[in-house]
C-alpha cells in the first residue's frame, strides 16, 4: 500500500525553526499527511517539536490524536508514541496514516482510546514529550454524542475541564521534560475570547514553566468576499494567528 501511494517520507529542504514566529504556506503533504481532518495541525509543527525536544528512542504522547499527524512525525523520526483520543473514527483513521512500511521509520505507534482528563494507564513521569493540538472549545465540533469529548463543551466548561488535561499532562511528564501545546482564539459577539491565554495560565497553575511562546500565522484567513465585506461592515480583524506554547517541568 505505502508503495503505491507515497512520493516522499520527508519535506523537502527542511529547517528547523529558529524563532518564535512560525509560517508554512505550504502545510506539507509527505508520507500519509493530507488535510482531510478539519482543524489538524500542519505536520511541520511537529516535527520542529519532535526535533528540537526530544531524542531517537524517547517515549511521545499526543492525547488528542485526532487526525494522526504527530503519530506519523513520531513514527518517521523513530521516536516511540502513545496517541490517545475519545472518538473511534479519530482513532480509525490514526491507525490508517500509521499503517506504512519505510525502512528508516522505526518509531513506535501505541494507539489507545482514553480521556485526556484521566490517562490512568499511563505512569507517572514516563513520558519525555508531550506534543497536542487539543480543540478549541466548541469552535469545530468532532462528535454530536461522546460525553468524554471536550469539543462539545462551551468556553467556560472547556477551560474547566482544560484543567484536568494539564494536571494529568504534568503527572505523566519526566522532569525537566517538555510540553508543546497548540491554541487558539475566537470571538464572540465582536469581541475577541483569549481563550489559548487563559489556557497557557492552566497549565501555569498546574505546575509548568513557559519555556516558549510561538506565534503561528493561520493560512486560511484570506479576507476576501463574505469575510472582507463583513470585516468591514462591522468592523473586526479576521484571527490569523494562533499560540504555540512550550512548557517545562522543572521544580
Amino acid at each position: 500500500m505505502a508503495e503505491k501511494k507515497i512520493k516522499k517520507w520527508e519535506p523537502e529542504n527542511f529547517e528547523l525553526e529558529m524563532t518564535t514566529y512560525w509560517s508554512f504556506p505550504n502545510r506539507g503533504d509527505w508520507a500519509t499527511h493530507d488535510a482531510k481532518w478539519r482543524g489538524n495541525w500542519s505536520p511541520y509543527i511537529p516535527r520542529n517539536i519532535i526535533l528540537r525536544y526530544s531524542q531517537e528512542g524517547d517515549l511521545i504522547l499526543d492525547q488528542f490524536s485526532g487526525g494522526g499527524t504527530t503519530l506519523v512525525e513520531a513514527k518517521l523520526l523513530n521516536r516511540n508514541i502513545i496517541g490517545v483520543d475519545v472518538n473511534d473514527i479519530a482513532l480509525k483513521r490514526c491507525r490508517e496514516k500509521v499503517n506504512f512500511d519505510y525502512e528508516l521509520a522505526k518509531g513506535k505507534v501505541y494507539i489507545k482510546k482514553g480521556d485526556a482528563r484521566n490517562l490512568d494507564f499511563i505512569p507517572d513521569e514516563s513520558i519525555d514529550l508531550i506534543c497536542t493540538h487539543p480543540p478549541y472549545a466548541n469552535i469545530i465540533q468532532y462528535s454530536e454524542n461522546i460525553q468524554e469529548d471536550i469539543s462539545r463543551c462551551k468556553i467556560p466548561k472547556f477551560l474547566e475541564e482544560m484543567k484536568m488535561v494539564a494536571a494529568e499532562s504534568y503527572r505523566v511528564l519526566k522532569k525537566d521534560k517538555f510540553c508543546a501545546v497548540l491554541m487558539g482564539d475566537t470571538r464572540q459577539k465582536g469581541h475577541m475570547i483569549p481563550m489559548s491565554f487563559d489556557v497557557m495560565k492552566t497549565f501555569q497553575k498546574a505546575g509548568f514553566k513557559l519555556k516558549e511562546l510561538i506565534i503561528k500565522e493561520q493560512h486560511n484567513c484570506r479576507a476576501t468576499g463574505y469575510w472582507k465585506t463583513n470585516s468591514v461592515k462591522y468592523n473586526f480583524l479576521l484571527i490569523a494567528h494562533e499560540y504555540l506554547f512550550v512548557f517545562k517541568k522543572q521544580e
